[in-house]
This record gives structure tokens, sequence and C-alpha cells, in this order.
């Protein structure tokens, strides 16, 4: 089994980070909706942040995308132009691997070049494995939102942790 290498995402890479999130959509609650993405819609989403100069990767393996995370805006207005929100798949026969970890570590590393002041990242309370994720990445529970959505037929618990850049 050769490492990952961490590089970044290309419109060819779409079709594969649409096929892990869908997965998610599907199976998961840490994606809190129902309808899957379309190509389109990941097209897009991966232009949209190409464009505002956000930071997209993947994890490939042998020419095959085994996971990817990229961050965004966190809001819209202008007083949040500092702080952005990433999110992070990793193909579930990868899990358990470091990947997730080495592909958070790049982006933590290119929002500090970047000059960013703080990252977020929302996790499903349930989620230990990626709470312990982002602590080990130097993040730190800011927020608990119990019971602000639902999936599956039950309420779920969002975790906020953040991450400041000095």
């Amino acid at each position: 089994m050769t490492e990952a290498i961490i590089r970044a995402a290309g419109e060819a890479d779409c079709e594969a980070m649409r096929a892990m999130l869908n997965a998610e959509i599907r199976t998961g609650v840490n994606v809190w909706q129902e309808a899957e993405r379309t190509e389109a819609e990941m097209r897009d989403w991966l232009g949209q942040r190409r464009a505002a100069g956000m930071a997209v990767m993947v994890a490939e393996e042998g020419g095959i995308v085994v996971g990817y995370a990229g961050y965004g805006s966190f809001r819209p207005h202008s007083g949040y132009a500092l702080t952005v929100e990433h999110s992070l798949y990793v193909d579930a026969r990868h899990r358990g691997r470091g990947i997730g970890g080495r592909l958070l570590g790049d982006l933590v590393d290119r929002a500090a070049a970047q000059g960013l002041h703080a990252m977020i990242g929302g996790v499903e309370a349930g989620n230990a494995a990626s709470l312990a994720l982002h602590r080990r990445h130097g993040f730190e529970e800011t927020g608990r939102l119990p019971e602000i959505g639902r999936k599956f037929e039950r309420w779920l618990t969002l975790v906020l942790m953040q991450r400041i850049f000095p």
C-alpha cells in the first residue's frame, strides 16, 4: 500500500469527491442533508472555492482519490473575511490510516500561510474520531448546539471546533 499524495483538487477529481460526499449523505450523519449532490453542483462548489483563493485538496493513492478536504467562507459578511469553515471526507474503505489527519494538517498549514485568522469545523457530537482528530490538530471545542439538526429520525448535536492562527 502506497502513502497518499496530497495535492490540489481539479475538475477531474469532482466525481470521486462527489461519490464520497453522496455516500455520507446516504448513510451517515456528518452531512445534514438528504439530497445528493449532482455532478454540476460539485464542479460549481470546487470552482467557487478556487475562484475565492480557498484550498481544496485531495488525497490520492495509486491514481485513486481516497479523501478530500477544503475550506470556504464561514459566513458571507465582511467581518468574517478571515474566518473559514472546512469540510473533510475520507472514503470509508480508507479510514483509520491517517489520511484525514494529513488532509486536515495540510488545510491548517495553507490557511495559516494565507493569513487567515480562524478555522471552524462543525462536527456531529457522536463522531468521536473526528472530534479527536480536530483536537490533535489544535482545535478546541468552542460551541455545542444540542439537537439543532435532524436526520434518520433522530436529533443531532453540532459541536463547533475552532483553531485560531497566531
